[in-house]
């Protein structure tokens, strides 16, 4: 089965306090999304990468792969002013009727191959592949009033990326209004009907939002690869 990737890159510097825009911020001495990229490509080479970057970004992009000296083989493709938008522009650029599409954080550059691997290997079988992980802290519910009461954690579980399903399930799924409670992936195949199953990820597949985010970064960077 045909293989994709849609690796989607629309973040800015706002909570950095940055004016570059984070998936271009350096971590040990690269580009994050660079970082991001190569990890699929460690997965499989022949793996087709679609890169979904704001259009006033393209120009940026082009000339950071200039000055690292990176060329994958990828596509670049304009993305909207939503997340959904942006993955329904991919989803736009794919040709074919079958495969699994793997989407993933331009800012989660920690991903390690296997569990992209796993990722597609669950999805082949159940149609739909979710990374999450369990929650270290404990929790408390919050109510509209305030009030707050305990509630169990190993009940929760955080949810990262990638996120990989069936692309027939994803293109009728994507072809919907959007709506507020689509905060990612598996909440729009949810909403189209599908099943979610999910997989173990990793502590050290962080999205890269804040500064204090850049600090566990670059302690993750120097550590050998997988």
């Amino acid at each position: 089965m045909t293989k994709f990737a849609i690796i989607v890159a629309g973040g800015n510097g706002t909570r950095m306090g940055s004016k570059t825009p984070k998936q271009f911020m350096l971590v040990g001495g690269k580009p994050i999304l660079m970082r991001t990229i190569e990890k699929f490509i460690a997965y499989d080479f022949s793996l087709q990468i679609l890169l979904v970057l704001p259009a006033n970004e393209m120009k940026a992009w082009y000339a950071l792969c200039d000055k690292h000296g990176f060329y994958p083989a990828i596509v670049t493709v304009a993305g909207g002013n939503t997340r959904f938008q942006s993955v329904k522009n991919g989803l736009k650029k794919i040709s074919a009727k079958e495969g699994l599409v793997a989407v993933h954080d331009g800012v989660r550059p920690f991903v390690s191959p296997s569990i992209i691997a796993q990722s597609f290997e669950v999805a082949a079988q159940k149609g739909t592949a979710v990374t999450a992980v369990s929650l270290k802290d404990s929790i408390r519910f919050v109510d509209a009033d305030g009030a707050n009461r305990s509630v169990d954690r190993a009940a929760y579980r955080l949810v990262q990326t990638p996120q990989t399903f069936r692309l027939d399930w994803m293109r009728p799924a994507f072809d919907t209004p959007e709506q507020p409670f689509f905060t990612d992936c598996a909440s729009v195949l949810e909403h189209a009907g599908h099943p979610i199953t999910l997989i173990e990820g990793g502590y050290e597949n962080i999205k890269i939002t804040t500064p204090e985010d850049l600090l566990w970064a670059e302690a993750f960077a120097a550590q050998p690869a997988e």
